[in-house]
């Protein structure tokens, strides 16, 4: 494990491996760099692949408070440092808009690929409760992390509550539970396009570099709504569909399209 320095002084833990044009994998809710451990080494022989805790994450440090542009400058900080200068990056769920919002603001990214940013955009499925950042605050404040990992499978997941009742005796909930304190920064991220309105597509109009926007068609229907319209936003966005796979996609199927796409030819 590295770690490099973000703009505001905490500490970011890093692995990389690999050689040639450097990608960072951007983790969503819940996720750890030993997440994208399977995915990175499978881009390692193409690329140098940066997987990185999220601040508030695994080894990685945290500030006193938290704001969407203090991430964006932990993944300038890794593009600048072990990515030499640019960086392509992967974004998967909420990390895919955290990988868009940091593209939009300028960062050093010369192609952006995302899969399945949970944006919901119509009336398929409910849309957030207004106070839904708030009340993961206040649980994360009480430091009842097990009830902000509940409220998160319930709210955002859609899960019902019998279902993640049982999953509380899971042996992965200790794990969820010890991430759960930066559920209310991926919700930061999201802002409102989980609000069931259609996406602020002028929101990342600044985005000109090459757009990959993945999606599964097994999953939830919204889900698939959402990402046909971000790849709605410009010529430079292009979206690709992968049969049969849901939110989850096994590194081995996801791993040959991004290959493609940040080599830039089949």
């Amino acid at each position: 494990m590295d770690q490099v320095f973000s703009a505001d002084g905490t500490a970011i833990a890093f692995e990389r491996q690999g050689s040639g044009p450097a990608v960072v994998l951007v983790g969503g809710a819940f996720m750890t760099r030993a997440d994208s451990a399977e995915l990175a080494a499978l881009l390692a022989g193409h690329f140098t692949v940066i997987t990185y805790d999220r601040r508030g994450r695994g080894d990685s440090g945290d500030g006193t408070t938290y704001e969407v542009r203090r991430e964006i400058e932990d993944l300038n900080a890794l593009i600048e440092g072990p990515g030499g200068g640019a960086a392509m990056l992967f974004g998967m769920s909420s990390g895919a808009v955290l990988a868009l919002e940091a593209t939009a603001s300028g960062s050093a990214v010369p192609r952006l690929a995302l899969y399945e940013p949970p944006f919901i955009t119509d009336d398929s499925r409910p849309p957030l409760p207004v106070d839904y950042v708030e009340h993961l605050t206040e649980l994360v404040a009480r430091e009842a992390y097990g009830d902000a990992a509940a409220y998160f499978m319930t709210a955002a997941i859609n899960l019902p509550d019998e279902a993640v009742a049982g999953m509380r005796h899971a042996p992965f909930w200790a794990g969820m539970a010890a991430v759960a304190r930066t559920l209310p920064y991926d919700g930061r991220v999201m802002g409102d396009t989980m609000s069931g309105r259609p996406l602020p597509l002028d929101r990342w109009a600044s985005v000109t570099v090459p757009v990959l926007v993945g999606s599964g068609d097994a999953g939830a229907p919204h889900i698939l709504t959402g990402a046909r319209e971000l790849a709605g936003t410009g010529d430079n966005f292009t979206l690709q569909v992968f049969p049969g796979e849901e939110h989850t996609i096994a590194p081995k199927d996801l791993a040959p399209a991004l290959i493609t796409f940040f080599t830039g030819h089949p």
